[in-house]
């Protein structure tokens, strides 16, 4: 039975100029029971503050914080980026006390090595996992009714219809992650969670994974400007 980790956002960032309590959090759950808080999110921003981290984030930088409680009193575990640049960003995620707990690899969509958005996922000691965005038929499906879905798009823009897609279908999100024959990761876009086949996947690196995943999604968490 595999586990399953989710991630909860929420919009208040801060109350009265004082930072809130960490509105943001993952959930857990290996299906004995009611899903349980194990982490709360937060950015973990540069000296220069917001706009640094803005900044650098339009090049694929990531940095945030899972800690214990939504009172910041503990880590779990922290994502840094060690290189972004061309589309492709490496990315670490630490335990604690500073130790590597496992290495995520993002290459965009014909910046790296395929058609398809590319992911690795790295445990000290084991196998490379990866994964690729989507799978090939429904990509091929997601294009060829592009035009219709852009047509659509317009027409609800024109006509003030609430929402920004306006009734557009998302591409492909769905992500399998492979190392060895075996299938130890797995991300389903309908309701962005990810599964963990692997007792041996370190729950800490799928927390830092689905946080980080959906960064790079249509509701990126992290985009506040307060």
């Amino acid at each position: 039975m595999s586990t399953v980790l989710s991630m909860r956002a929420s919009r208040e960032r801060v109350r009265d100029g004082v930072p809130a309590p960490v509105k943001d959090w993952v959930d857990f759950s290996d299906g004995s029971g009611p899903a349980q808080v194990v982490a709360y999110v937060e950015r973990e921003l540069p000296p220069d503050g917001i706009p640094a981290y803005l900044a650098a984030r339009r090049s694929g930088a990531r940095s945030f914080v899972l800690w214990a409680d939504e009172h910041r009193r503990e880590r779990v575990a922290t994502l840094v980026t060690l290189s972004a640049n061309g589309g492709v960003a490496t990315f670490q995620a630490l335990g604690a006390h500073g130790e590597l707990i496992g290495t995520l690899r993002r290459e965009k969509a014909l910046r790296g090595r395929g058609l398809r958005t590319r992911w690795t996922v790295t445990q000290p000691g084991g196998p490379e996992a990866v994964g690729f965005k989507g799978r090939i038929f429904w990509w091929c499906m997601w294009w060829l009714t592009f035009p219709v879905q852009l047509l659509i798009l317009l027409v609800s823009i024109f006509d003030g219809a609430p929402g920004n897609e306006g009734g557009v279908a998302r591409p492909p999100r769905r992500i399998k992650w492979r190392a060895g024959g075996q299938l130890p990761l797995e991300f389903r876009s309908r309701g962005n969670k990810l599964h963990l086949h692997a007792p041996e996947v370190d729950w800490r690196l799928g927390a830092a994974l689905v946080v980080l995943l959906r960064t790079f999604g249509a509701s990126s968490w992290d985009t506040s400007k307060k």
